[in-house]
């Protein structure tokens, strides 16, 4: 392992920081902070952040994560950095100079992603960001300590919710409404600002007492803060990926260190045999597209206006589908078979599938549709992938306990109408 001291890794910091500038990004204050594994271990399993509410899945999370690091399943992550204005980023102490360099540089294009981007500046406040989750942690412990409460009560509610956190609204949170809308919601069963988000319709409509109503907002509005990070995987890595690329390349990195920096980017961009590997992926694309007339302009035009699927969608042309040696798969009868190739036949197939199943196109939409009797009766948003049916069935229970009733799920299964139903006793059955 390469040794250095604080002083050259500042001296390193200063420099990027003023490549960044020069060539046009345009970021946050950047604050870094030096961890331990263990510490990072820690950070990766709650999610990053520096003051999160306890749960028992986050432990979950730790323990798993510190197995397979010990026994060299997986590695850690070189980084992980924090949607906050200042924008936070973590590096770990065991990596060698050049890693934190090639790191320091990832995270300033990180962080004039979260920046510029029109889904950050939308649905999150970077300035508030750290206060949010510390506020929200302070009053999850309040409730586990308050003697008429306690943590099952807490638990029970968080785990319902945590199980239902993606079904809400894709587009950005919903105005609040005013004192006569409110009013003339009264009388519907389903208001139309909360027909696409169920998490929102439970919060209000279901059976709950205030802090119940308090832990599920407090999930919702978490969950928000994440989503523009799930939507912008692809860009969000390509982005950083390309441009740690540009700046290290223009900082004159003495031998010893330049070759260890390509050995490192390409570690970062190769591709995974089987799977999507995001910042391989994004960073062609972006590299592909700042080499077109217009690109370095055309380039800052789209990290500011796209997510993943219209990036994709808009961007993924035949010769990129070809480099990146795209097919799409599917079974037929006991078999995986390739479906389609990147040819002039098939690529535009493989770029919707791809477009279709990124960020949260891999999360079925299930949204309130009618009360019937006391009765929720929910409504899958089929798009001819059928919904894992042992899974539903548990994670109906979640919506039964926050609604505090029966709960009905209209899906299809081979094209044939299925009911998933859950009595309040959590009794589940699927019917015709």
């Amino acid at each position: 392992m390469t040794t250095y001291n604080m002083d050259e890794l500042e001296e390193w910091d200063a420099k990027i920081e003023k490549l960044v500038g020069d060539v046009g990004l345009n970021c946050y204050t950047q604050h870094f902070e030096i961890c331990s594994y263990e510490d990072m271990l820690c950070y990766e399993a709650y999610l990053g952040i520096p003051s999160h509410y306890p749960h028992w899945s986050f432990g979950k999370a730790y323990e798993r994560q510190k197995s397979f690091y010990q026994y060299n399943f997986v590695g850690l992550p070189y980084e992980l950095v924090i949607n906050s204005d200042p924008c936070i980023a973590y590096l770990m102490q065991d990596n060698t100079l050049l890693t934190q360099i090639l790191t320091m540089a990832h995270v300033y294009a990180h962080n004039d992603f979260f920046k510029n981007n029109r889904l950050f500046k939308r649905d999150t406040r970077a300035n508030m960001a750290v206060d949010m989750f510390k506020t929200h942690a302070n009053r999850i412990r309040e409730y586990i300590q308050d003697p008429s409460i306690g943590p099952e009560k807490v638990e029970r509610i968080l785990d319902a919710a945590h199980g239902l956190k993606f079904q809400m609204s894709r587009y950005g949170e919903a105005k609040e409404p005013d004192k006569k809308q409110r009013a003339e919601e009264v009388t519907k069963a389903i208001p139309e600002r909360l027909q696409g988000d169920l998490l929102g319709f439970l919060a209000e409509r279901g059976n709950l007492i205030e802090w119940e109503r308090d832990l599920i907002n407090i999930v919702r509005q978490e969950t928000m803060y994440f989503i523009p990070q799930l939507e912008t995987k692809i860009m969000n890595e390509g982005w950083a990926s390309y441009w740690h690329y540009q700046l290290l390349n223009q900082l004159n990195l003495p031998q010893g260190l330049h070759l260890e920096f390509l050995k490192r980017h390409n570690l970062v961009v190769c591709p995974h045999p089987g799977k999507i590997n995001p910042y391989f992926v994004g960073f062609k694309i972006f590299e592909y597209l700042a080499k077109q007339p217009g690109g370095r302009d055309q380039i800052m035009a789209i990290r500011a206006e796209d997510r993943d699927q219209s990036f994709i969608r808009r961007y993924l042309n035949q010769e990129l589908c070809e480099t990146l040696q795209l097919f799409s798969y599917g079974i037929q009868g006991d078999d995986i078979v390739i479906t389609e190739v990147s040819n002039e036949d098939g690529w535009k197939t493989i770029r919707d599938h791809f477009a279709d199943s990124v960020g949260l196109g891999g999360i079925p939409m299930i949204q309130p549709s009618v009360v019937d009797k006391g009765t929720l009766v929910l409504e899958h948003i089929c798009d001819d992938r059928e919904l894992e049916l042992k899974y539903a069935q548990e994670t109906i229970k979640y919506v039964a306990d926050l609604w505090g009733g029966k709960v009905d799920l209209r899906t299809q299964v081979n094209k044939d109408v299925k009911i998933i139903s859950c009595s309040e006793a959590k009794l589940v059955t699927v019917h015709s």
